[in-house]
């Protein structure tokens, strides 16, 4: 790969390897290097600006939870090294909650939750990045509710005037990476199935997935059937009805001993005026950053359906947006 460090044999070993190297093996000053000065991290729960934050958020995140393990599980990517590569990782990461920090008292609880990241790196190094922890799935393992926990955070941050303000199109920062993707037939396959959905189209489920699909969702949670991806777009939808539906960037891959794979990263932006996943609506005004992956493939000689979806966003961060809004944070 022209200019990165040829200790990396292909693009997914250098995200998968740098990963592992900051966290796990406690190269955090190797940040100076992998992440430009100015990178752009945008997440669900703020927006932050320059390797020096990244660093900083790091080592609290790594006293709070010092055995942290980050299995990565898929990579699609995009891009060329000398125009520049956009990865799309999957993160399984497990890990125990052995000191006080941004979670509270230490609990001594062990976690497991997926994080799926967008990073674009050139010439060795990341400089634009949008990051989505399931942070209910962490929230719910250390016995909070997700509500209760934005609740908090809006106090122990000052108030709802004072408090970190979650990522919306007014606070979000622009950063080096343009492109949308790529136009491989699975990004556009995925793209169209989620859209329908969006649109209220629901039967694309019972078209477009496979009767046994697996499915993991926000909150942790595990489905197989088409019932459960059913139920988890259907509430969603239903929370931001008329909400704009957009897709952000779009990846397909074909990869050999792979399944064909797509990455899709796509946003809500309205108010929360229905029913669903967020209870009785508030006409509070949310912005959803969410990130899907999907495996496709054909168990019977039929056309490929989706086997495997991965889907995140922070819930922590909707109801937090909602809560400064309705006065009860």
């Amino acid at each position: 790969m022209q200019g990165f460090d040829p200790k990396f044999q292909d693009f997914p070993d250098y995200i998968i390897g740098i990963t592992k190297e900051i966290w796990e093996d406690r190269g955090i000053a190797t940040l100076h290097n992998y992440y430009s000065d100015d990178i752009v991290v945008r997440s669900p729960g703020s927006v932050v600006i320059g390797n020096q934050n990244v660093i900083s958020a790091t080592m609290a995140t790594l006293a709070e939870f010092p055995d942290r393990e980050l299995l990565g599980e898929d990579v699609i990517w995009s891009g060329t090294p000398e125009e520049g590569m956009l990865s799309s990782h999957r993160i399984l990461s497990t890990a125990t909650h052995l000191a006080d920090g941004v979670y509270g008292k230490a609990t001594g609880k062990q976690l497991r939750y997926r994080i799926l990241a967008d990073c674009h790196a050139i010439n060795n190094q990341i400089n634009d990045e949008w990051l989505i922890r399931d942070q209910g799935a962490i929230v719910r393992q250390m016995g909070w509710d997700p509500k209760e926990y934005a609740a908090s955070l809006i106090e122990a941050e000052g108030g709802k005037e004072d408090c970190v303000k979650p990522l919306t199109p007014y606070s979000d920062m622009p950063g080096p990476y343009k492109s949308t993707g790529n136009d491989n037939e699975w990004g556009q396959r995925y793209v169209g199935i989620i859209s329908r959905i969006m649109g209220a189209d629901i039967a694309t489920i019972e078209q477009d997935y496979d009767r046994a699909v697996q499915s993991e969702y926000v909150g942790g949670k595990t489905g197989h059937g088409r019932g459960a991806v059913d139920r988890f777009w259907m509430s969603l939808r239903a929370s931001f009805p008329n909400a704009a539906f957009k897709i952000e960037h779009q990846i397909g891959r074909e990869d050999p001993k792979m399944p064909p794979r797509a990455a899709v990263r796509w946003s809500l932006w309205g108010k929360h005026e229905g029913w669903g996943a967020f209870g009785a609506p508030t006409g509070a005004e949310v912005y959803v950053l969410g990130i899907s992956h999907a495996d496709f493939g054909a168990l019977i000689s039929d056309q490929p359906k989706i086997r495997r979806e991965y889907t995140l966003f922070d819930e922590t961060s909707v109801w937090k947006q909602i809560l400064m809004q309705t006065g009860q944070g």
